[in-house]
C-alpha cells in the first residue's frame, strides 16, 4: 500500500497481538488511526463520537466543582481527553492493561490526543482493570480512596467481552465492587458497540440508585448512513 499504510506499534500481548495502524483513506481524504487484537477491530478514529460521549453523559450526571475520575481503557485516547476538557476533573487515572497503548500517548503517535500524556492531572497505571476491580488493592492508589466517575471502554459489549476473565465484572456482585469505589453519589459510565441490553440494565438497577441506557448515533462515512453505540450511565445513591 506505500505510503498510504503504515504500522506504528506492534506487539504481542497475553489477550493477542495488538497493534496501531495509521491509513490514508482515498475516498475520504482523511488519516484514519485503528487498533487492532490479531484480526479484530478494536476501534478506530472515524468513529470518535461514542467514546467522547462516555465521558460527557457520564460527568453530566455530577455536580460537584473537584471531580476524581478513573478511565478504564485508554485506547485511542478520545474519552480520557473529553474527561479533561471538563473543568471540574482534578485528576484522572487511566488504567491500561497494555503497556503499549499507554507508550503510544507517551510518543505523541495520535496527533488527536496531543497533551493527554503532558496534562498534569493525566496518570496512567498500567494494571488490568478487571482484576483491580475484584482484588483488594484497587486502582493502585490508597486502600480507602473513593473517586466520583468511573468511565469504562474496555470490552465490545458486557455480553461481547475480549476475555472470559472479564465476564463476572458485568454481574451484580462485579458491579458491586466497582461502586465501593465511588463516593456517595458517584457515577459508573460504560461504552458499548451493542444496542441496549435490558438483562445488563437490570443488573445496574440492582446495585446503582438509577442506571440508564443511551443511544448514542454518528455517522458512519464508510456505510454513508448511520451507526450507533450505548452509552450505560449508572449513579450510586446520595
Amino acid at each position: 500500500m506505500g505510503a498510504r499504510f503504515e504500522e506504528l506499534a506492534w506487539r504481542e500481548t497475553p489477550i493477542g497481538a495488538i497493534s496501531l495502524r495509521r491509513r490514508r483513506d482515498p475516498a475520504l481524504q482523511v488519516e484514519v488511526y485503528e487498533v487492532k487484537l490479531d484480526d479484530e477491530y478494536l476501534m478506530s478514529s472515524l468513529f470518535p463520537v461514542a467514546e467522547i460521549e462516555l465521558a460527557r453523559l457520564g460527568l453530566a450526571e455530577l455536580t460537584g466543582d473537584t471531580l476524581d475520575v478513573v478511565v478504564g481503557g485508554l485506547g485511542l485516547g478520545y474519552t480520557a481527553c473529553a474527561a479533561l476538557d471538563d473543568p471540574r476533573v482534578r485528576s484522572l487515572l487511566v488504567v491500561e492493561a497494555i503497556e503499549d497503548v499507554i507508550d503510544w500517548h507517551r510518543r505523541g503517535l495520535l496527533p488527536f490526543a496531543a497533551g493527554l500524556a503532558e496534562d498534569p492531572r493525566t496518570r496512567f497505571v498500567r494494571a488490568d482493570f478487571f482484576a483491580s476491580v475484584a482484588g483488594d488493592t484497587g486502582f493502585d492508589t490508597a486502600p480507602d480512596q473513593r473517586f466520583d466517575a468511573v468511565l469504562l471502554d474496555v470490552d465490545h459489549s458486557p455480553r461481547n467481552v475480549l476475555h472470559p476473565s472479564h465476564a463476572p465484572f458485568y454481574a451484580p456482585d462485579g458491579l458491586r465492587r466497582l461502586a465501593a469505589l465511588l463516593r456517595p453519589d458517584g457515577v459508573f459510565a460504560l461504552w458499548s458497540d451493542d444496542p441496549p441490553d435490558a438483562e445488563f440494565t437490570a443488573a445496574l438497577t440492582e446495585v446503582f440508585a438509577t442506571a440508564r441506557a443511551h443511544v448514542v448515533p454518528f455517522a458512519n462515512p464508510l456505510t454513508g448512513g448511520q451507526s450507533a453505540n450505548t452509552v450505560y450511565v449508572a449513579r450510586m445513591a446520595a
